[in-house]
């Protein structure tokens, strides 16, 4: 079956983890994750980035894939642990579009991150 995917999905996934919030952690791996705390699900979500890229360097596409979704999954549940939601970041990819990414970067406050 080829059904279309759009990112609607993701802004579905996100309702389901922000469902799961106040759920039993010992029944909902989302609320297991979110219980950790913000630090924890950012470790987790640089855990699933880091396997994504060794995926991506080796050239396994298949398992690049299967790592692409966890990362937009766990990138997710960071967001919720952090109290951001899609539509602030969709408001920031509108607010680059048109913009030539040398140009958005050169605007960015400078801080020891970058």
């Amino acid at each position: 079956m080829n059904t279309p995917i759009n990112a609607d999905i993701l802004n579905q996934l996100y309702q389901v983890i922000l469902s799961r919030k106040d759920a039993d952690p010992n029944t909902s791996y989302s609320a297991k994750l979110l219980a950790k705390g913000s630090k924890k699900t950012a470790e987790k979500f640089g855990e699933e980035a880091i396997e994504c890229l060794i995926e991506c360097a080796t050239g396994n596409q298949k398992e690049l894939i299967t790592e692409s979704a966890d990362v937009l999954y766990h990138l997710l549940v960071m967001w919720v642990s952090a109290g951001v939601s899609p539509d602030d970041v969709w408001t920031e990819l509108h607010r680059r579009e048109g913009i030539s990414g040398i140009t958005e970067k050169a605007a960015r406050p400078h801080n020891s991150l970058t």
